[in-house]
């Protein structure tokens, strides 16, 4: 059950949760509106591009991306390559900068990479990353809109090279912002990692959910229900569709060698959401933030490995090692 309003904070103030880091009021931000969008930046001949960008129909594919051995290695690359261009992105975070320029700085780290911005031209998406600003839940394109003290965005980077595709996304702060957000993110950060930690070959499908959600509702925030992972490989978007919350039909075991997205979206109000009118943009309906963070990871014989860690081992969307050090733990 997610925590009331009137129930005593999880973080031990002796407070109430809604007086605390419940306070809807230090969260309530002035709300995102759409900028003006660029043109689409251009993207060398020597970058090898998916097929759907040169007019082929993006596949959605049933079967479950499976990698040992050479694709694996294909894949690991991908992975690296976006964990990278996410880090990089991350450092220009600041308040005044517009997250069209953050589009142009992933961009290039892209394309000097040999990569290709799997998300651009992809079903007519017009950007190399998507923004996601304060309430805008998933898929904001990156505009003329300076980002602003306070604000908190988030960055979804997916790079396609070698014939694969790595999938990552973080959630950053702007400048200093309330207790009651940066709560938001470190609780975002942590379901992600627990919901990764309870994949094993054998376990269902659904015990991502079953460590995400409870968690989230925990701390007081809400998941989104209707967005969820995706299988990943050679193809964008596969399967399995991967619930964030608890889904007790979900029973898919999982096996070695699969490999697919974690990337729950937690809210601070109520997870009920609308598009905008460009077809992409996904907000909370209440207007208050949201947050998210996204791994790639593989089955393994015991476990799970995220694949999408820069080649120092790191990423801005954390690692394994906070759960299995305890850092992290299932309880608030």
């Amino acid at each position: 059950m997610r925590l009331r309003g009137n129930a005593p904070c999880w973080c031990g103030s002796g407070r109430k949760f809604k007086r605390c880091h419940g306070d809807q009021r230090a969260m309530r931000l002035r709300p995102v509106r759409p900028g003006r969008v660029s043109p689409i930046l251009a993207v060398p001949a020597t970058v090898t591009p998916p097929d759907y960008v040169n007019g082929s129909i993006p596949v959605t594919s049933t079967s479950f991306q499976i990698h040992t051995g050479e694709s694996l290695e294909r894949l690991r690359v991908a992975c690296r390559v976006a964990a990278e261009v996410l880090d990089t992105v991350g450092r220009e975070v600041r308040p005044g900068v517009t997250t069209e320029e953050l589009d142009r700085v992933a961009h290039e780290a892209y394309v000097t990479r040999g990569a290709y911005p799997s998300t651009l031209s992809y079903k007519g998406y017009p950007k190399s990353i998507c923004t996601s600003v304060n309430e805008v839940i998933c898929h904001g394109i990156p505009d003329d809109r300076p980002l602003e003290e306070g604000d908190i965005v988030n960055v979804d980077v997916t790079a396609y090279i070698k014939g694969m595709h790595g999938d990552t996304s973080a959630t950053f702060p702007v400048g200093r912002v309330d207790p009651t957000l940066r709560a938001l993110i470190d609780v975002t950060r942590e379901a992600t990692l627990l919901g990764i930690a309870a994949v094993a070959p054998g376990r269902p499908l659904n015990a991502i959910g079953n460590a995400i959600q409870p968690y989230a509702f925990a701390h007081g925030f809400g998941v989104v229900v209707d967005y969820g992972g995706h299988g990943i490989g050679s193809v964008f978007h596969a399967s399995p569709h991967v619930n964030h919350t608890v889904h007790e039909w979900d029973t898919i075991e999982f096996q070695p060698g699969m490999t697919f997205t974690v990337e729950p979206m937690i809210t601070a109000g109520s997870p009920n959401h609308h598009m905008w009118s460009d077809g992409w943009t996904v907000a909370a309906n209440d207007l208050l933030p949201t947050a998210q963070f996204e791994h790639t990871v593989i089955v393994t014989d015991s476990g799970a490995e995220i694949l999408t860690l820069t080649g120092q081992g790191d990423s801005p969307a954390g690692t394994l090692s906070r759960v299995e050090e305890g850092t992290v733990s299932h309880r608030p």
